[in-house]
């Protein structure tokens, strides 16, 4: 596996403070992508054993949160094995720290995976310019979900994603439906 940074004390890519490991390798390609210098599976370094120490010197501190994985996609055939093993590790050393994953597959095509099991919170879906939103949560573009992994596998079809959290932070910050024109307005709820 190879990646592009840590990034340390990183709120912006999930629930509290974070580390964040940004690997190498993307398939999807989406347009205006925020990252795309991670595309290139050969690109960055090499994940070491000093890139191993540097992510357990920030989990070892209390306040840290948990770990996210992004990048890049950890799920590209060039980072999954290594992701899940990191993965595991983290688990076993850090069973109270979370684990957060951004990919651009879909939650239907990658429940099944073996890597799931050691992830708390799935960010699903590719990057869809035309429905990007900076004040949604987690996430770009209104196409993807942030998803509670361990709440969604205990369900009897786990196929069906329950979610993390809402869209927005608050509902003044949801966008305001724009009204059907030609049809009668009876009521309306907000």
């Amino acid at each position: 596996m190879r990646y592009h940074n840590i990034t340390k004390d990183d709120m912006l890519n999930g629930d509290g403070l974070r580390v964040v490991l940004w690997v190498a390798g993307c398939n999807h390609c989406c347009r205006e992508c925020h990252n795309p210098v991670t595309w290139d599976p050969d690109g960055g370094i090499l994940f070491d054993d000093a890139a191993r120490a540097e992510i357990f010197e920030q989990l070892d501190k209390s306040y840290i949160s948990g770990i996210t994985f992004s990048g890049g996609d950890p799920l590209h055939p060039a980072n999954s094995l290594d992701v899940r093993k990191l993965m595991a590790e983290i688990r076993e050393r850090y069973p109270n720290k979370t684990i957060w994953l951004y990919t651009g597959d879909i939650w239907e095509n990658i429940f099944q995976y073996p890597v799931m099991q050691y992830v708390d919170v799935v960010v699903d879906g590719e990057f869809h310019v035309e429905e990007k939103d900076a004040k949604l949560l987690w996430k770009g573009s209104r196409n993807q979900r942030v998803i509670d992994v361990k709440k969604t596998m205990q369900q009897r079809n786990p196929k069906i994603p329950v979610l993390h959290c809402p869209d927005y932070s608050s509902p003044k910050d949801a966008p305001v439906p724009k009204p059907v024109t030609g049809a009668p307005v009876t009521s309306c709820v907000l």
